[in-house]
């Protein structure tokens, strides 16, 4: 597979679901994922990728274990992020408006997963809101988003603001 037909692959996808359409009914004036995308940082094997189950709880590293509310449960838990990124527009054009991180652990043998949905939840929402909510994320996992965000469209994070590019420093 080539490298456009790898980015082709891994797109920030827009899921379409304007409930504010004019027809009043159900759902009117909930929140639009449209510009949000789910991005998947695995420390473990030094890598970022695009992952839309993600938005559903149904990433591929979320599949086929159960869930557990307490990280104590999950001690050999391999580290995961999903890193929630809105995107917007500004004069420049596109950018990555908002990021934030929430961790995962996750241990195949034993087929089970630690996650707090309140966190994700909530990290979700900072995005939505174009905050940026990495500073817990470890050094390497950041580097890995980093690069990932840059190597996905450097326009983007060039029209990006200097918050956002400062996050990453710290």
């Amino acid at each position: 597979m080539t490298n456009d037909q790898e980015k082709k692959k891994n797109r920030f996808t827009i899921i379409k679901d304007d409930s504010t359409d004019g027809h009043g009914g159900y759902g009117v004036g909930a929140i639009s994922l449209e510009n949000m995308s789910s991005v998947i940082v695995d420390p473990n094997e030094n890598k970022a990728y695009v992952d839309m189950g993600a938005m559903h709880a149904r990433s591929e590293v979320e599949r086929r274990v159960k869930w557990i509310r307490n990280k104590e449960e999950v001690p050999n838990g391999k580290l995961y992020w999903i890193v929630w990124v809105n995107l917007d527009r500004n004069e420049k054009g596109t950018y990555y408006a908002g990021v934030a991180g929430s961790e995962i652990r996750v241990d195949r043998e034993i087929k089970r997963a630690y996650k707090s949905m309140a966190e994700h939840v909530k990290h979700m929402e900072q995005s939505l809101k174009n905050k940026i909510v990495i500073d817990h994320m470890d050094e390497h996992s950041k580097k890995l988003l980093r690069d990932y965000l840059i190597e996905f469209n450097e326009e983007m994070w060039n029209n990006s603001t200097d918050e956002l590019k400062q996050a990453f420093e710290q």
